[in-house]
């Protein structure tokens, strides 16, 4: 919880005032006190009276102005809050290594189920573009609510050669500032964000492979976080060797990956550059994935719209406070005139309590 008007604490300070006050005027009432020839007379005239009914609305209104001083400062809770207005791109790795058969049938094909369902479950009113990259990065589908266009999309990709994760982010980047203004585009020099709070916008890089063309995926991911752009890498692929086969409609022009077999001996088919990619969910405030087979893949795109599509704002809750502090204070001067209400004691009262003595 935060404060918009601190300094209105001070309020509080009237707690220990008025209690000093009341010690003050309790002394002063005992110094001053009228003798009487019999007290026992007036005691036992009065009714009885306990002492808990002389503390609990002393106690309920210190409660109740300690409340709504607090209700003075503006206090504000941070709550989530579920964003429809949000942009996400997914950076899809179609590197050769992607035709790896760890993953049944292969990388590729279980990248693109999972992307399929990712954005089938995408609420109504989130844009998702789609880029793909291997040597270079390319926009296949600007973002867009059409559920159907980005699905089509999705069963056309093909492989190449090469990894530019970097250049996929910048690609993203300016994919996302097309259709946001309150996002620059690369090329722009941003300054004065920083602590700012971050957009609903997203990036998602899905890669088995480390950046070997291109931009430096950090040198990308300080350009996404100067535009408050959170980026979530997803590590895809197992360390086992497997067979490397692509059908013929995922075989891009002048690419052929290996038709079967395993990889070269000493190859790793999970080349995964983690430290890279963890740093780059660092810099942007994002998240690393690591995904070893198609359900922990799904796995991490499912979670990713509570991560991207729900953002935090600050809720001003004064009223609660100043609503609460309200009625304690109404309940202690309403209990307190209860309980210390003017009762007339007759005169045969007293004269019974003197005859009783």
């Amino acid at each position: 919880m935060s404060f918009a008007w601190p300094w209105a604490l001070l309020a509080l300070l009237a707690i220990p005032l008025i209690l000093g006050v009341a010690w003050w005027s309790r002394r002063r009432r005992r110094r001053a006190a009228v003798r009487v020839t019999s007290a026992a007379l007036i005691r036992a005239a009065l009714p009885a009276r306990a002492a808990w009914r002389r503390r609990i609305p002393a106690a309920l209104l210190m409660l109740g102005i300690a409340v709504t001083g607090v209700g003075a400062a503006r206090p504000q809770a941070t709550v989530a809050v579920s964003s429809n207005a949000t942009t996400i791109l997914i950076a899809l790795d179609v590197s050769g290594s992607m035709c790896s058969t760890d993953v049944s049938p292969n990388r590729l094909t279980a990248a693109q189920k999972a992307a399929a369902e990712f954005v089938r479950a995408q609420p109504g009113g989130s844009r998702i573009g789609l880029v793909t990259f291997a040597g270079v990065a390319g926009l296949l589908v600007p973002p867009t609510d059409d559920t159907d266009k980005l699905l089509e999309a999705l069963q056309t990709l093909t492989t190449a050669r090469g990894t530019a994760i970097g250049q996929a982010i910048l690609t993203s980047i300016d994919a996302i500032a097309d259709v946001d203004p309150s996002v620059a585009p690369t090329g722009v020099k941003v300054s004065g964000t920083e602590g700012a709070a971050y957009a609903a916008d997203a990036i998602v890089v899905l890669t088995d492979g480390a950046n070997t063309r291109g931009v430096d995926p950090q040198t990308a991911a300080q350009e996404a976080a100067a535009r408050r752009v959170r980026v979530y890498p997803i590590g895809f692929g197992t360390t086992m060797p497997a067979a490397m086969v692509c059908d013929r409609s995922q075989i891009g022009d002048g690419f052929l990956p290996f038709s079967g077999g395993t990889p070269p001996s000493g190859r790793n088919p999970r080349s995964i550059d983690e430290d890279a990619l963890q740093q780059v969910a660092d810099t942007t405030s994002g998240h690393y994935y690591r995904a070893e087979n198609a359900d922990q893949l799904q796995d991490a795109l499912a979670e990713l719209p509570r991560t991207i599509t729900v953002t935090h704002e600050n809720i001003d809750i004064a009223h609660w406070f100043a609503g609460i502090g309200g009625l304690l204070i109404a309940t202690a001067i309403g209990l307190s005139l209860w309980w210390n209400r003017v009762r007339r004691v007759p005169v045969a009262a007293l004269g019974d309590a003197s005859r009783s003595r």
